[in-house]
């Protein structure tokens, strides 16, 4: 092909892309001032991006950078900052039993209270998806307590009825049961804690809820034709359509529990008692921040925590793709 030729094939494309923006665009083209009018639209776009970024450096970014910077040094708020190193957290994990048992009781209600309440909001939405009366209800009702989920008024309720003179321990004295109270007991106030984390699954249930809506009912029924009872079409069918709604709530729910607090301070009058029983890492963090004045300590806590929440993230979404399937998923 000739040098003219294709000279003449390449301005006529460019003639025909001209055309067609001028078709799609015809406001960009033709008139005075539009790049300043573009330029005016992007400025625009900007400013309604600055209080976000605003508050994203002001209130998260540089608090971050600055409490990473405290965690390595000695700081009570009435003197300044005096770098210590390492310090903070060889002190932690070598000569501070208060932390290690802060960390095996945290542990503790993660493992346990997750599960138990991811458990109770699946058993929940499985009941509510294969009921039509009354469904409206019983969904506002079982999701009502995560309305009010964490806050104080909640502890403060929580804390009466397990008290020793609460309508529990005396329901339970009724059968003669007399365990003098949950809260003061070092045994029970653990599982006090773990029942209120499952109380509050509502907010699971519901997400729990519209992955089952989604799950065709041609799987069920295929996997019924083939003899499979209740169980095995909750293991072959359920539980391998949902595992996205169940990373996404497992995901979650062990974000939430290491971040326990207020419950926390609230039964335990902020004493972490009793036998330190309920002293979470939030509730010892904020004990040697604010009580102590061992700011620098307290974020070297905070820091621990984030990598350890960090690390399990990671752990989980490394692992997905062993055990969660999505629509479409060749593998």
């Amino acid at each position: 092909m000739s040098t003219t030729a294709t000279r003449v094939i390449v301005t006529g494309e460019k003639s025909s892309r001209r055309s067609l923006f001028r078709k799609s665009r015809p406001e960009l083209l033709g008139r005075p001032g539009q790049k300043a009018r573009l330029r005016r639209e992007s400025l625009a776009g900007y400013g309604f991006l600055i209080p976000w970024l605003v508050g994203f450096f002001g209130l998260t970014l540089v608090p971050m950078v600055y409490s990473l910077y405290l965690s390595f040094t000695s700081y009570n708020i009435f003197s300044p900052p005096k770098w210590i190193g390492l310090d903070n957290y060889i002190r932690m994990f070598t000569s501070d039993p208060a932390f290690m048992q802060s960390a095996q009781i945290t542990l503790i209600y993660v493992l346990v209270g997750t599960p138990i309440t991811l458990a109770a909001a699946l058993g929940v939405a499985m009941l509510l998806n294969f009921r039509d009366r009354g469904a409206g209800f019983f969904r506002s009702a079982f999701y009502a307590p995560s309305l009010i989920g964490g806050s104080v008024s909640v502890a403060i309720v929580w804390r009466a009825m397990f008290s020793a003179d609460g309508p529990v321990d005396n329901s339970l004295s009724f059968f003669g049961i007399d365990l003098g109270g949950w809260i003061g007991n070092p045994a029970l106030v653990l599982p006090a804690m773990i029942l209120l984390a499952v109380w509050q699954f509502g907010a699971s249930m519901v997400i729990f809820l519209a992955g089952l809506k989604q799950i065709p009912k041609e799987l069920y029924e295929a996997a019924e034709m083939d003899g499979a009872g209740a169980w095995h079409r909750f293991r072959a069918v359920t539980i391998p359509m949902l595992s996205p709604v169940i990373f996404f709530n497992l995901l979650l729910g062990l974000i939430g529990a290491f971040q326990v607090f207020a419950s926390a301070y609230i039964i335990s009058n902020g004493t972490g008692g009793p036998a330190g029983m309920t002293n979470f890492i939030t509730l010892y963090l904020y004990k040697r921040g604010f009580s102590d004045g061992q700011m620098g300590y307290a974020a070297a806590i905070a820091w621990v925590l984030l990598v350890v929440v960090a690390v399990i993230a990671f752990i989980l979404f490394r692992t997905q793709r062993s055990w969660v399937h999505y629509s479409g998923d060749n593998r």
